[in-house]
């Protein structure tokens, strides 16, 4: 949800996440698209010829640590191997990730053999996500739209989070980029929710108070990394925001996302949420 000031909102807002909210439905959408769209690709580029024993699926959207835990299971490593391994794996991110792989391991459909290692899946993921953002038409669309390849990689996540529909994801990155160009804060619940390493629905005005630079309530401008690893849908949307004036938007039903300009207007369609979670 894009708000207002924190001083003008009513003391409890609710903000269905994509990750909050309809993780509880689409992740099996998710798996199987992914998987028929990426799988052969991966398969394809498999050095040598011994055939995976099993397939990883990233699904659009989940964060490192999600990311990190499912390797470790697939690879039948402790817990916190791949983290630890995500250190030093000098991995071939951009400059501005600082070694932080968060955005950049792409959600696909990963094979899996007897001599992958927790590093070498980290290489291949970030390698497809280099590959892929590294695309003519990403690296066009970040300079028409005055920011880097990274930073719209950081915008596509907002959208992979925020959006309700893939038919938002256009309109929430347009929110995203009318409130940059004003200099207004972004107000995502989504970045709180990555900050206090939560998915949840409920954002109150003490969590808008946080001491974290995710914290785009208290600070302008976008996160310092992403807050997920986004997908190609997302990163079009970032490229390529639906034309309009939006400075804000809430879901007030499932299918049923608000975009408005007019902040009183923000305010009734907040409450027509709120009376739907409480209903």
């Amino acid at each position: 949800m894009a708000h207002e000031t924190p001083d003008s909102r009513p003391h409890r807002r609710l903000r269905p996440t994509r990750r909050g909210r309809l993780v509880l439905f689409i992740g099996a959408v998710l798996v199987l698209a992914v998987a028929a769209a990426v799988l052969v690709p991966l398969l394809t580029r498999e050095s040598g010829t011994e055939q995976p024993r099993t397939t990883l699926v990233i699904p659009e959207g989940w964060r490192a640590t999600q990311v990190y835990a499912a390797d470790d299971k697939a690879l039948d490593q402790p817990a916190g191997t791949t983290a630890k391994a995500a250190k030093a794996a000098d991995l071939p991110l951009p400059a501005e990730a600082k070694g932080n792989p968060e955005g950049y391991l792409f959600p696909a459909t990963y094979p899996v053999t007897s001599t992958t290692t927790p590093k070498s899946l980290l290489r291949y993921m970030v390698d497809t996500a280099v590959e892929h953002f590294g695309a003519d038409h990403i690296t066009a669309g970040a300079r028409r739209n005055d920011v880097t390849v990274y930073q719209t990689v950081t915008i596509a996540a907002i959208v992979q989070a925020e959006a309700d529909t893939e038919a938002d994801m256009g309109k929430v990155a347009r929110v995203i980029h009318n409130r940059l160009d004003r200099e207004m804060p972004l107000q995502m619940d989504s970045t709180l929710n990555y900050a206090m390493n939560r998915s949840t629905l409920d954002t109150t005005t003490g969590d808008t108070k946080i001491d974290s630079p995710y914290n785009s309530y208290e600070h302008k401008g976008l996160p310092p990394t992403p807050i997920g690893n986004p997908g190609e849908q997302a990163m079009t949307a970032a490229i390529s925001p639906t034309p309009g004036p939006w400075l804000y938007f809430v879901t007030v039903a499932p299918g049923d996302t608000r975009f408005t300009d007019d902040y009183a207007e923000q305010q009734r369609n907040v409450a027509e949420f709120n009376r739907n979670r409480r209903g």
